[in-house]
């Protein structure tokens, strides 16, 4: 065996690649059944000398096997990836929430990139790209035949420096052009704000590692200000993130039972992940926004409320990413991106292409208002009488027909705070003990 194995060393890496072949056949010969596609790997070999000798350029067998392995990948999912030190870098970055570009989140349909989701406060939200278009061409390069990475690298750059996006859209007869100028993008993962006295708004981008204390902060905050009559938690165009802050987002609003669990083929991906009894907000009403920009762990928390009827999901489908992927880190600062396994709702449905239906589905929309008709009311007639409790009079020449911004804003976060305001009557309806007889009997008397 020693003289074979010097042979090797001395042999092109084709040729070597070929012999190690024949000497796997020579080691395998003895074992039944081979535990290697021989044939295939044959086939490979081959390829790999032909293309190495054949090729019109020179081609390095460096480039052709680290080829070789992307192929191997993008035969899996879209989600599976072969990650070079640079992107490697871009996703530990990604996740900590400051990286380069245009602040985009996409993946790959049919050869051309689609949206999955802008992030606020960047360019693309900016410049009005939305969920579910397809970027056809970058600076009038057609993304046709690239390669996710290719197309993403090509979408970074200097901050400053302008690009040109030429997307289709759902609704549109032809394609259009956005000009962007890429950005440092830094993400905010959770913003909140009184919508009115009492109703409070929470917002998660994407899910980083420390969204869920950063929630927790922003719901204590809302709280000081006043109690808290209802909360939205908009969940809209967000790609999803790190798996565990969807388990913190969730068990804010959670005090026990199963939030969610994972299954795969190897023993480490079966996960279980559970609620905790030191919950921030188990009892306020909650109204969950979602839409097709909502992802991954988007979707493991509006899944973890709809099966627990935490809360009320509002909005369209969301995406229906609904696997898991795990980052292993190779030598030279690789890595391998790969799915290991599927993650299930308490209730045991897997969003896997299918996504979340909302409870109540509310489509986005632009809210026309009709002006009413000038008209005469009691409190415009000469010596009317005025009202009994002391009320103060109101006429027809108030404007009680003013645009509410928020409906015209959006509509659908309007609809979510309706609905809590119609919760909270509800409830505070059945808290109320039977009128008292005292004022019909008094006027009885009369």
């Amino acid at each position: 065996m020693g003289p074979l194995i010097r042979l090797l060393g001395n042999l092109t890496t084709g040729a070597a690649l070929a012999a190690s072949l024949s000497l796997s056949t020579l080691l395998y010969a003895e074992e039944s059944p081979p535990r290697l596609p021989l044939d295939e790997l044959r086939t490979f070999t081959e390829i790999f000398e032909r293309i190495r000798t054949a090729y019109v350029e020179e081609v390095s067998d460096q480039e052709l096997l680290e080829s070789a392995i992307k192929g191997m990948l993008s035969g899996l999912d879209p989600h599976s990836a072969y990650m070079d030190p640079e992107a490697f870098k871009d996703l530990q970055v990604h996740t900590s929430g400051e990286f380069g570009g245009l602040g985009i989140e996409v993946g790959m349909e049919n050869g051309f990139i689609k949206v999955v989701a802008p992030i606020d406060d960047t360019p693309a939200a900016q410049a009005g790209v939305e969920a579910g278009d397809l970027i056809i061409k970058l600076d009038q390069k057609p993304v046709k035949g690239m390669s996710l990475e290719e197309a993403v690298e090509q979408m970074r750059g200097k901050p400053g420096t302008p690009i040109e996006l030429t997307i289709m859209r759902s609704g549109n007869d032809a394609p259009f052009d956005l000009t962007l100028h890429r950005a440092v993008i830094k993400v905010t993962s959770v913003k909140c704000r009184e919508l009115e006295p009492g109703y409070g708004y929470l917002r998660i981008t994407q899910f980083q590692v420390n969204s869920g204390e950063e929630a927790a902060k922003g719901i204590e905050k809302l709280r000081k200000e006043q109690p808290l009559k209802g909360l939205v938690l908009d969940l809209r165009n967000n790609p999803g993130g790190v798996l565990q802050a969807a388990v913190d987002i969730s068990d804010l609003f959670l005090n026990e039972g199963l939030i969610v669990y994972t299954e795969g083929r190897i023993a480490n991906s079966e996960l279980r992940f559970n609620a905790s009894n030191t919950s921030a907000a188990p009892e306020i009403p909650l109204v969950v926004l979602i839409n097709g920009g909502s992802a991954s762990a988007s979707e493991i928390v509006a899944g973890a409320l709809q099966d627990h009827h935490r809360g009320i999901i509002m909005g369209t489908d969301s995406f229906g990413k609904g696997s898991v992927q795990t980052v292993l880190p190779l030598a030279n600062q690789r890595a391998l991106k790969l799915t290991t396994a599927l993650y299930y709702t308490p209730n045991g449905r897997s969003i896997q292409a299918q996504g979340i239906e909302p409870d109540i589905e509310v489509e986005r929309a632009t809210l026309t208002t009709i002006e009413r008709p000038k008209g005469v009311k009691e409190a415009d007639l000469q010596g009317h009488l005025g009202n009994g409790n002391g009320g103060a009079d109101k006429t027809s020449n108030e404007d009680t027909g003013k645009r509410d911004t928020l409906a015209q804003e959006d509509y659908q976060l309007y609809q979510a705070l309706n609905l809590l305001k119609g919760l909270h009557i509800s409830k505070h309806q059945q808290s109320l003990s039977p009128l008292a007889e005292a004022p019909a009997t008094k006027a009885a008397a009369q």
